[in-house]
């Protein structure tokens, strides 16, 4: 099985110029298998408001949806590092609001870490949950639940200004004391000069090649999902279609009465 991921040997990967793989996973059988094939880290992603529950955004989801999804997850995975993301409006009031949904993650959840967005501005909420006794990974750049503020799911940091921006946002959230950072829809020049600066590990989505790590959300890489594919996302299945087919063969077979065969029967 290999050694139990925490945040430290999180880190401790970017110390030893060892990759990080992570995934979303948001049940029970998907953080089975993603673990058993040795996953380092799954995240209970904000994302399961679109490939979950249908939304057209992250903004729905609300931190009873983290907490039920992250229970299932954790009764599946015996080794991966589980985070849970914080939701829209669980942490932009305050730090004590922060602190308080936070120890809801991890004492309902079971949560071993958490996850939000935000740089300089959050930077007292994730201080706050460090001192509390939560590892925090950070989000910067393309932050999904701002998507109405850059109006749309854009690449950002092109500009110099913004660019700058981003990168002190970085340093912002490693200052805090995050045990990790996601850089997501960022320029590759961009995410290499953060992940040379920071000595916590970067995980990138759409940020290239020079991040410590790389995460996909898992419905997407399978062909799961595909109401809309992001262009740094690769497909190493089409499970909708392999699903589709064993459906359309049971159909024909329950049609024909080839199934339940006399195998299948109790006598």
């Amino acid at each position: 099985m290999g050694r139990k991921m925490t945040a430290p040997e999180i880190r401790g990967m970017k110390e030893r110029g060892e990759k990080i793989v992570c995934l979303t996973a948001y049940d029970y059988c998907f953080a089975r298998i993603l673990d058993e094939a040795g996953i380092d880290l799954l995240l209970v992603g904000d994302s399961l408001g679109s490939v979950v529950q249908g939304h057209e955004s992250t903004l729905p989801v609300t931190v009873e949806d983290i907490i039920y999804h992250t229970r299932a997850v954790i009764r599946g995975r015996r080794r991966a590092l589980v985070v849970s993301d914080m939701p829209f409006m669980t942490f932009q009031l305050g730090v004590d609001e922060a602190k308080r949904n936070a120890g809801r993650l991890v004492q309902e959840g079971g949560a071993e870490a958490v996850k939000l967005e935000g740089g300089l501005t959050q930077a007292a909420a994730i201080e706050a949950l460090v001192k509390m006794g939560v590892p925090v990974m950070g989000h910067v750049g393309l932050t999904p639940q701002s998507v109405h503020q850059f109006g749309g799911y854009r690449i950002q940091g092109r500009g110099e200004a913004d660019a700058r921006a981003i990168f002190e946002d970085a340093v912002a959230v490693e200052e805090s004391g995050a045990f990790a950072i996601v850089l997501e829809g960022i320029p590759v020049q961009l995410a290499r000069e953060i992940t040379q600066r920071l000595t916590i590990p970067t995980i990138g989505i759409g940020a290239g090649m020079h991040c410590d790590g790389q995460i996909l959300v898992v419905h997407d890489m399978l062909g799961l999902f595909d109401d809309f594919t992001p262009k740094f996302v690769k497909r190493y299945a089409d499970l909708k279609e392999t699903i589709g087919g064993a459906v359309r063969s049971y159909m024909d077979e329950v049609r024909t009465a080839a199934f339940p065969a006399e195998e299948h029967a109790f006598h």
